[in-house]
């Protein structure tokens, strides 16, 4: 081959090279600017949350006060004292989402690990089916359905039991896929020893195949957690809302979403401030949960 064609080969080597490599610079810098551009809008809304409620974060009286009602409230709207607080919204919100997971919690890991443990049964198929539906049903449509189940066909009342049954609906797919898929990681042989020693089967989900994928449920549960903390549609039809602060979880309990909706409703700039304020603790708490979430994820991630 003549010195001329391999010069020419390897321009056109060098080309093609040269082209590959503006192509990926160009992909890339599109990819890094959508990402940006994603991210502009959940700067504006946090950084306006922040601005209007932040102020209200450092004042005691908001965290361990109560909304104003009744004949106070009237008074206050009036002169336009600057009080009322989240009390009862951050207890409410505790007891209701610690229930939701009670109830969820135990469904969901089993779930998982049934299908997990009988991957091509036409049973579990139909199961992954249905999770896949339940996971894509908005949130208002449990409100509406425990409503109507609990709140008036079986004479429960609003209340906070309603509302926790709400949110472990909507919790369930999420902890159900991640058992699912954490129990798919562990493998065959760890579960084959245990048998071959004649572990009973179901000793050897609990005590070896559960306890090896303790992360990843509890990553699941953190993250259903997180999904239904913000939660303010099904609890409207169901934990309803209390101005005052009420452990009894049989009557209606005030969360922090449903107390920053009535309050933003209001004509009076203090609940309107306080709505505000308690948006930025909601967001703080979120943000707590998924920061757990991401330690949890990097440090007990399932290896084998």
């Amino acid at each position: 081959m003549s010195d001329k064609k391999k010069d020419k080969i390897k321009e056109t080597v060098n080309s093609a090279v040269r082209k590959n490599i503006l192509k990926d610079r160009i992909f890339e810098g599109l990819v890094i600017t959508l990402s940006l551009l994603s991210i502009v809008p959940l700067i504006f809304i946090l950084s306006y949350i922040f601005a209007k409620g932040f102020p209200k974060l450092f004042i005691p009286e908001f965290w361990v006060g109560i909304p104003p009602s009744g004949q106070s409230k009237n008074v206050i709207e009036a002169v336009g004292m600057n009080v009322g607080g989240i009390a009862n919204g951050i207890i409410g919100t505790f007891l209701i989402v610690l229930m939701g997971g009670l109830i969820a919690v135990p469904f969901g890991v089993l779930t998982g690990v049934y299908l997990a443990e009988n991957r091509q049964s036409k049973v579990a198929n139909a199961i992954r089916v249905a999770v896949d539906m339940i996971q894509g049903i908005p949130s208002i449509i449990f409100g509406i359905f425990v409503n109507i189940w609990w709140v008036t066909t079986m004479k429960g009342g609003y209340s906070a039991i309603a509302g926790s049954v709400s949110l472990a609906l909507m919790m369930l797919p999420i902890v159900i896929k991640s058992t699912e898929e954490t129990m798919i990681l562990i493998p065959d042989s760890l579960k084959e020893a245990a048998v071959a020693l004649g572990t009973p089967y179901y000793k050897v989900l609990l005590r070896i195949v559960l306890p090896a994928g303790l992360s990843g449920i509890v990553t699941g549960v953190l993250v259903g957690i997180t999904r239904i903390a913000g939660e303010t549609a099904p609890l409207l039809f169901t934990a309803f809302g209390n101005p005052n602060i009420n452990l009894n979880v049989t009557e209606p309990m005030e969360t922090l979403p449903t107390l920053i909706y009535n309050n933003a409703r209001s004509a009076s700039p203090n609940l309107i401030e306080n709505a505000w304020g308690a948006s930025a603790a909601l967001v703080i708490i979120v943000l707590i949960l998924n920061i757990l979430t991401k330690v949890v994820v990097n440090r007990w991630k399932v290896k084998f």
